[in-house]
């Protein structure tokens, strides 16, 4: 299938399940997330949902990380809509957040990250078997992943899809993707 036949029906699947099915989803992501190896992790890059589209929870694998690996920096992103880039920012709590224009949270004082990052994880509407993604399309993550040396680690409230057929030099390839039932490594 092509991304935008594949991201339309990701986006119908996603805003039709149920929100005990969506707790119960992202219960299982966290199951999954415990289990990786955090020991060379010093900085890690964490997306924030956007929860109108049922987006995995981010926050419960921030809390996690906050009481198991306090010595981790988390860091979030800030999007330039204009550019299409982003810059990395300490993560400092949900009082230092504040939703964008288009309903995505931000940080609003938090200082810029510009050092090494270890793990990325990288929000997404659909992945396939060679560990390629499907986003929404604008090619923020590819292009910040471009730049970076970093393990990277897809959330996916569902499972692979067999394959996707428009995947372009641009597309960067996960390492690894998370799903509630499993870890998928490419």
């Amino acid at each position: 299938m092509l991304k935008a036949e594949i991201r339309k029906q990701a986006i119908k699947d996603r805003i039709t399940i149920s929100d005990t099915e969506y707790e119960s989803l992202n219960n299982g992501l966290l199951n999954q997330f415990i289990t990786l190896d955090f020991s060379a992790v010093k900085t890690l890059h964490i997306f924030l949902p956007i929860e109108e589209k049922k987006e995995p929870n981010t926050f419960l694998l921030i809390e996690w990380l906050a009481k198991k690996h306090p010595q981790i920096k988390i860091i979030v992103p800030k999007a330039d809509f204009e550019t299409a880039l982003m810059t990395n920012h300490e993560y400092l709590g949900i009082d230092d957040l504040q939703r964008n224009i288009y309903n995505i949270l931000e940080p609003q004082k938090a200082s810029i990250h510009n050092g090494e990052i270890d793990m990325v994880l990288i929000p997404l509407l659909a992945f396939d078997k060679q560990g390629y993604r499907v986003g929404y399309g604008k090619g923020f993550y590819d292009r910040f992943l471009e730049k970076i040396n970093a393990q990277k680690i897809g959330l996916s409230l569902w499972p692979a899809i067999e394959k996707i057929d428009d995947v372009n030099e641009h597309d960067i390839r996960l390492d690894l993707c998370i799903t509630p039932t499993e870890i998928i490594k490419f």
